[in-house]
């Protein structure tokens, strides 16, 4: 090593260290982000607690149940009013199958005691039956399951040590039912009985029990699962990545038919195989357009793109001869929604980026064609190359708007030129330009006919009538991400600053300005997590970091806040409510945009070839955001980042270590503490500058460790 490259060598390795503090850190053997993991160690998992506040009537010793000292007892008589009632809070919502382990019980009547079971996500809707069963959805009619329920579970308590288990059925011909396996956070137990199954149970006696626990069912994310991962100067946003990861973890489960969506949604190519499900609670069926984030998520935190791609292959089969992929198994892959086949396109395109699996792509790459080149151009708009909605037909949130709207053009537009990536990687150069050219002509379409110059923003359709002068979340912010207005950057900066001004909360931005309510009551309170992941993308791509982060404090930190903390809701509705009460599940993988926002922006690590072949890393956190490292993982090996804020000057110094057989570049602002931007290997080569947009690139090959200041 030459004198020059051992002194750049060591003068790099003294400014890491006086300098960065953290720099480093970002190694395969920190653990210092375990502390952040939500997941059971275990999956039996044990309640944490008994919620003193709701236990009454004759009940002795309840804290037995999370103690194991001794058993918990249950009396009533038939002369007392009060129903002995025990509620256990496991700590943060669980899902799977719950197990009592019964010490005996005696009878004080006819038939046996019966204890009834109450679920629910939230103490909020803990009342007088669980907040969503099975059977809420069943008893349909046709080949879907009866509905057995309603609305709590029963058990009959044998008069002998016996251990229950909850799964879906009954044990009397069509008495004493339960729902079995349920997403929830509390559980209310009443020695109590229905009217309707009586001989067989009895709303008196005497119940011992010695413990109660769940069987998990769903992926365990253990620290040693993770293969990915993040932390930040901001511990909250720290936790929030991880509560993103936990989310999607308790909806990754193995299809089966009594624990899935009753309405048509069990199917025999699904059962048995590893999916990403709408909610751990509710709509437990997988839809194409909640892989958009939660399979996004899936791929950055561990090493098991198997749930998304069973998803999306299996929906790839029961592709239409007109072209149009079902959403999802419900109603025998019959529901009617126009958007998710474009989501079907994006998230293949997302498969192939983050696991570097071409021969999906390959496989079903006639999917793709049917797609974009039959169904979506046989309702295309030939005047204005704008997409129409199909007559019938509803979108992820079931708008009633039909006609011309943004969001699905701008859609349209992200799709075809992500069809056109993956045309490009298989070498079918046709396709890839006729895909791109007609991209643009969509593009042109949509600035022409849908760019409202009064408001500075896109509208949500261009009409006359009801909802016409509304303005969407959804479409402004897809319209950015595609490239719509990469032309006149100054668009992408108006329609931000509008959706801030029109749509902002104190719990984030709602989906739909003022006139969103003529098409829906609410719709210009409610927040979409699953939308507001797009915008706030959007604000990260044209270099509005702090408004980026600050609406991810404002939607997540609310939801962080209430009950039942930790999982991610599906919406937030008016005044920061629960948007459908009972209904609403409170922990859905499509809500979990903050696990890859923070990655892909603030950590700033990107693929730009599949499996990270080629990749990017650029900061861009927000002014009080100080630090941040993580590992992200690729299939060549894990590509590891740290970066840390200059205390003198404020430049961001970077550390980035990636896996042998990639290369990419490392993307720093050339004016950052007014010092000139250098660049080292480990072992003290001097990396070159190229400057772009204001910005310093460094390129660098993988295996070897490089440190940009």
């Amino acid at each position: 090593m030459g004198h020059f490259k051992l002194s750049a060598w060591l003068y790099g390795l003294t400014l890491c260290q006086l300098v960065l503090a953290r720099c480093g850190q970002a190694q395969d053997n920190d653990t210092s982000w375990h502390q952040y993991v939500r997941a059971p160690t275990s999956s039996i998992v044990k309640p944490k607690a008994v919620l003193g506040a709701y236990t009454s009537g004759g009940v002795t010793n309840p804290d037995g149940l999370i103690t194991g000292n001794n058993s918990t007892t249950l009396i009533r008589r038939e002369s007392d009013t009060a129903i002995p009632t025990v509620v256990l809070d496991f700590g943060r919502n669980v899902v799977g199958l719950l197990e009592i382990d019964f010490a005996r019980s005696i009878n004080a009547s006819n038939g046996l005691p019966g204890l009834k079971l109450y679920f629910s996500e939230s103490l909020e809707f803990l009342g007088n039956r669980s907040d969503f069963t099975r059977s809420d959805n069943a008893g349909q009619g046709g080949s879907n399951p009866p509905k057995i329920t309603s609305g709590t579970d029963q058990i009959a308590v044998k008069n002998k040590p016996f251990t229950w288990i909850n799964q879906w059925g009954c044990e009397f011909g069509s008495q004493v039912c339960s729902d079995g396996l349920h997403g929830f956070r509390y559980v209310k137990i009443e020695l109590d009985a229905l009217a309707k199954d009586a001989p067989y149970t009895s709303p008196y006696g005497e119940i011992a029990i010695n413990s109660v626990s769940l069987q998990w069912s769903a992926y365990l994310g253990t620290p040693d699962t993770y293969t990915g991962w993040f932390e930040c100067s901001d511990a909250e946003l720290t936790q929030w990545w991880y509560d993103g990861a936990y989310t999607t973890e308790i909806g990754t489960d193995v299809f089966r038919d009594n624990d899935t969506e009753p309405r048509g949604a069990s199917s025999p190519s699904l059962l048995g195989k590893w999916v990403l499900l709408d909610g751990a609670k509710r709509d437990r069926d997988p839809y194409m357009g909640d892989l958009a984030v939660a399979a996004l998520t899936g791929y950055l935190t561990h090493d098991f793109p198997e749930a998304a791609r069973n998803v999306m292959e299996d929906l790839a089969l029961r592709q239409r001869n007109d072209g149009w992929i079902p959403p999802a198994s419900i109603n025998n892959y019959q529901l009617q929604l126009f958007d998710y086949p474009l989501y079907w396109v994006t998230c293949s395109w997302d498969l192939v980026m983050y696991t570097g699996n071409l021969s999906y792509i390959e496989a079903y790459y006639p999917v793709l064609v049917k797609v974009l080149d039959t169904y979506y151009v046989s309702h295309t708009d030939n005047a204005t190359s704008l997409l129409v909605r199909q007559n019938g037909y509803g979108d992820y949130a079931f708008i009633p708007r039909d006609g011309s709207a943004t969001y699905y053009s701008a859609l349209y537009v992200l799709a075809l030129n992500r069809a056109a990536d993956m045309a490009s990687q298989l070498s079918k150069p046709g396709d890839a330009s006729r895909w791109r050219d007609r991209a643009a002509n969509v593009s042109a379409g949509v600035l022409a006919n849908l760019w409202d110059a009064s408001a500075g923003a896109f509208y949500d359709r261009k009409c006359t009538g009801r909802g016409c002068n509304a303005h969407a979340q959804d479409g402004n912010s897809i319209a950015i991400l595609a490239g719509i207005t990469a032309s006149s950057p100054k668009y992408a900066e108006s329609a931000l600053s509008y959706l801030a001004n029109a749509t902002g909360k104190p719990y984030g931005h709602a989906f739909y300005d003022a006139g969103g309510n003529e098409l829906g009551a609410g719709f210009s309170d409610r927040v979409s997590p699953f939308i507001s992941y797009f915008e706030t993308a959007a604000r990260f791509e044209s270099g509005l970091a702090e408004s980026a982060v600050a609406q991810l404090r404002a939607t997540y930190g609310h939801m962080a806040a209430a009950d039942p903390g930790v999982t991610m809701w599906e919406g937030i509705g008016v005044n920061g409510s629960k948007y459908e009460g009972a209904f609403t599940s409170l922990a859905h993988g499509w809500s979990t945009g903050v696990t890859p926002l923070l990655t892909s922006y603030v950590l700033g690590v990107r693929p730009v070839k599949p499996g990270f072949r080629e990749w990017t890393v650029r900061p861009l956190p927000s002014a009080d955001l100080n630090w941040a490292k993580g590992v992200v993982p690729t299939p060549y090996g894990p590509l590891s980042v740290s970066w840390e804020r200059n205390r003198t000057d404020g430049r961001i110094v970077v550390d980035v270590t990636p896996p042998p057989g990639t290369n990419g570049t490392v993307v720093v602002p050339e004016v950052q503490g007014g010092k000139e931007r250098r660049a080292w290997a480990d072992d003290g080569v001097k990396l070159k500058r190229e400057r772009a947009d204001g910005n310093v690139v460094f390129r660098a090959e993988g295996g070897r460790r490089y440190f940009v200041r």
